[in-house]
């Protein structure tokens, strides 16, 4: 599938306070790990191909290993997650499926019981803010398979777009999320 367009381009002032909160976001204390996975798992509930191949490639890239993220998608039948992934993931089901039903008194119970106050806040900006992405590069169809992390575990676009990215948002970080 072709892109549809460039979003970015179309609106900067947007895309720019997205990157914002998603910078806010990675620097607010949630670990790395438990955002790889978080992201992960609403991209494959939402079914984005572009950002399942960049939250896997970067989760690899600082050291997730193949076994958890293959059982991402099962991770209640594994005993490979902690139980404050866990919640993270039950929370992140729970907000990203809410055409299902809203989040019960019990769920919130569960995920309190493993975040404080600022903590939760956090993770539920980190799941609002991946569905954003996620419903961003579904509607404009991003092209899943060009990202590439770099060595350091630095989100990076191919050099071609990162050199647009950099021209369009005047010294943004070229990938968002």
């Amino acid at each position: 599938m072709a892109e549809r367009l460039n979003y970015a381009k179309a609106f900067p002032e947007g895309i720019h306070e997205v990157l914002n909160l998603e910078k806010t976001i990675r620097a607010s204390g949630l670990e790395s790990s438990l955002l790889g996975l978080v992201k992960t798992r609403a991209s494959q509930m939402n079914g984005c191909a572009y950002c399942i191949d960049m939250h896997t490639k970067d989760a690899r890239a600082e050291g997730e290993t193949e076994q958890r993220l293959y059982a991402l998608s099962a991770w209640r039948e594994t005993p490979f997650f902690t139980p404050r992934e866990r919640a993270a993931l039950a929370w992140t089901e729970t907000l990203t499926n809410i055409q299902q039903g809203h989040a019960s008194d019990e769920e919130y119970a569960a995920v309190r019981s493993q975040f404080d106050e600022a903590g939760l806040v956090r993770l539920t900006l980190a799941i609002t803010q991946i569905n954003t992405w996620n419903r961003i590069a579904i509607g404009f169809r991003a092209e899943p398979g060009i990202y590439q992390p770099t060595a350091h575990g630095r989100r990076e676009a191919k050099p071609k777009l990162k050199r647009a990215a950099h021209r369009l948002l005047r010294g943004w970080p070229p990938a968002a999320f």
